[in-house]
């Protein structure tokens, strides 16, 4: 799986612009996706790796979103905090 995630081409630097890139994580959520190759940066969640068929671990897609509603952060209308942005919220439970 790490090897998918980590691919790196050569002419492109985006892996939603790339077509041989397939998988991505997306380090706020730690989730893992298939990457929708239509032009923009939609992915299909996974919770087992396509290759293996091992569990991968759990999104905090849930937990991301009530965290930012208990500190009154609508993140479809309201500026996301920096620490929201990657995976820096997650240490501060």
């Amino acid at each position: 799986m790490a090897r998918n995630v980590d691919w790196d081409c050569d002419r492109h630097a985006d892996p939603y612009e790339c077509a041989d890139a397939v998988v991505v994580f997306i380090p706020k959520l730690q989730e893992y996706g298939l990457i929708v190759h239509d032009g923009g940066t939609s992915s299909l969640g996974i919770m087992f790796c396509p290759w293996c068929g091992k569990r991968l671990p759990e999104s905090r897609r849930e937990r991301w979103f009530a965290e930012l509603e208990s500190r009154g952060i609508d993140p479809w209308e309201d500026d996301v905090p920096a620490e929201f942005q990657d995976e820096r919220w997650l240490g501060e439970r």
